[in-house]
């Protein structure tokens, strides 16, 4: 085959047969009835006809056989500027009764779709038709590469060159990314990378050669639906690479920390629905026998708050004066803002910072809680009690019944006091210490003027202790008389007294007198005291 044929279109005889139809007189011969093409050559096909002397023929056409009545190729859109008919003038002979002719169809830039049986007519003045059958059959096909052996090297690929027209014995040129290679023949090794591109073409027609055969492309990777990716929502990640042989695709999820990364073989994966979990990182691995590429996609998923806590720092119980921290936490994207209550009533704070007691104090006991909210919802967090310890404050102090004390009667003297935890209280009087009386009331019962003074109480718990204002109890007496006449009739009886034994003792001393003036002399003996005259007082 020279190169001139093989410019032409590598045409192959692989059968010869004549194709006769009715009277040997009248007939349609093909040299060829097989022949095998390359895609984007040439081809000729040929064929002889011969016809009576007598006859003049009026019509010539090639036709196949895809059409229920002939028709001419020059007429077929599908062929339409790739067909030429070369016919040479028929002989005539009146020795053999008959004319004879050769017709060539002429096909340029075959493709595949031109694979089909072809057949010539003729058609006499006389109504005659004449066709070959069966006709010319045409199969046209690429140069192919594939992989046949994978030798032990890993680093190295071994390819075959070839078409369903090696049987006419075609010779083989190799390139590497575009450069010639030094080599001849079907097969041809390459070393692997992912910037290898390889083909095979025809000797002497560089034209006409294989598809080449190379890596996968770095992927393109996009996600379905586009933009903003909601939880709950069905989500596609799509991957594509320019590749021959054809890529097989490999997603993994790129791991985070020392979670394992989970793959998913097939050009797609799908999320139905996706979850928050979900969010992250993937990557699409794009791999074939001759190299690998990937691309990386993140996937950012968008959902409302989740688990949202108060945590106190530090916990548990603290003294008045001391500082604590609330701090709120939940699981968002994009993240919260959060809202602080205390005892159910909003507190204005910053919407992302902790809520601190710098200087905590009485008045900041109570119940906290939180509020997570974004664009996609919002959830409300645990309750946290913050108990704060103090002493006691000033106790207050109160009497029952009130007004006026009567002596005899009952007394309750009550203390109380705003204490964490709660105080226990000690009663005292003023210069008289304790009266030994513990418990938040005192009751005297059946009082007297002698208990009446000045009381307070000691409030006191583990924090501290805190002493109350003095309350007077004034006790009056329950009798009409009162001391001052008491006195005074005490005084009056005394000096009465005294002024009788005054009289009394005048009284017998003037008698005494009388008895001696009247010449009476004493008796020697002892004398006897004179008997006492009372007057009726």
């Amino acid at each position: 085959m020279n190169l001139r044929t093989a410019a032409r279109g590598f045409v192959a005889f692989l059968l010869s047969v004549p194709a006769l139809q009715g009277n040997p007189d009248r007939a349609v011969t093909y040299p060829s009835s097989n022949i095998c093409a390359l895609s984007g050559s040439t081809v000729e096909i040929r064929c002889n006809y011969k016809y009576p002397y007598a006859n003049t023929v009026e019509k010539k056409l090639w036709f196949t056989n895809i059409h229920n009545e002939p028709v001419d190729l020059k007429d077929d859109t599908d062929y339409t500027g790739r067909v030429e008919y070369s016919c040479v003038e028929p002989s005539c002979s009146r020795r053999y009764s008959s004319c004879t002719g050769t017709c060539t169809l002429i096909i340029k830039d075959l493709t595949q779709s031109d694979s089909a049986e072809y057949k010539f007519r003729i058609t006499t003045n006389y109504g005659g038709k004449y066709s070959g059958v069966p006709g010319v059959k045409l199969s046209v096909t690429d140069i192919q590469l594939k992989v046949v052996i994978r030798p032990s090297n890993i680093n190295t690929v071994q390819l075959e060159c070839h078409s369903m027209c090696d049987k006419t014995g075609l010779t083989y040129n190799w390139y590497m990314n575009g450069v010639l290679q030094p080599h001849h023949g079907r097969f041809h090794g390459f070393h692997i990378n992912s910037d290898l591109s390889a083909s095979c073409a025809i000797e002497g027609s560089n034209h006409l050669s294989s598809p080449s055969v190379y890596a996968p492309e770095t992927p393109s990777v996009g996600v379905t639906p586009p933009g903003v990716i909601k939880e709950g929502s069905s989500v596609n990640l799509t991957c594509t690479s320019e590749a021959n042989p054809v890529a097989k695709y490999t997603w993994s999820k790129v791991p985070t920390g020392h979670s394992p990364g989970h793959t998913v073989q097939g050009q797609q994966l799908s999320f139905h629905p996706i979850q928050s979990s979900d969010s992250g990182q993937y990557l699409c691995q794009a791999k074939n026998d001759l190299g690998t590429k990937s691309s990386p996609i993140s996937i950012d998923v968008k959902y409302g708050p989740k688990r949202t806590f108060v945590r106190p720092s530090p916990p548990g119980e603290i003294k008045e004066g001391g500082s604590v921290t609330l701090s709120c936490s939940s699981e968002a994207n994009p993240a919260a803002d959060y809202t602080w209550f205390k005892d159910n009533q909003p507190l204005h704070w910053e919407p992302r910072r902790p809520y601190t007691l710098d200087s905590v104090s009485s008045k900041d006991r109570g119940t906290y809680r939180c509020q997570a909210e974004n664009q996609y919802g919002y959830l409300g967090s645990n309750s946290v009690f913050i108990d704060v310890l103090y002493a006691p404050k000033t106790p207050s102090v109160s009497v029952r019944p009130p007004g006026e004390i009567k002596e005899g009667g009952s007394v309750t003297l009550s203390c109380s006091s705003d204490a964490n935890p709660a105080a226990d209280y000690t009663w005292f009087r003023e210069h008289g210490g304790s009266v030994e009386e513990l418990g938040e009331n005192y009751t005297i019962s059946n009082i007297t003027t002698e208990l009446g003074g000045n009381y307070y109480c000691e409030a006191r718990n583990a924090v501290g202790l805190q002493n109350s204002t003095l309350m007077f109890l004034n006790v009056t007496a329950t009798s009409s008389v009162t001391a001052t006449t008491v006195a005074r009739g005490t005084v009056a009886v005394l000096l009465a007294t005294i002024l009788l034994l005054i009289f009394l003792w005048m009284r017998r001393k003037r008698a005494s007198r009388n008895a001696r003036g009247q010449g009476g002399r004493p008796d020697t003996g002892e004398e006897s005291p004179p008997c006492p005259v009372y007057d009726n007082l």
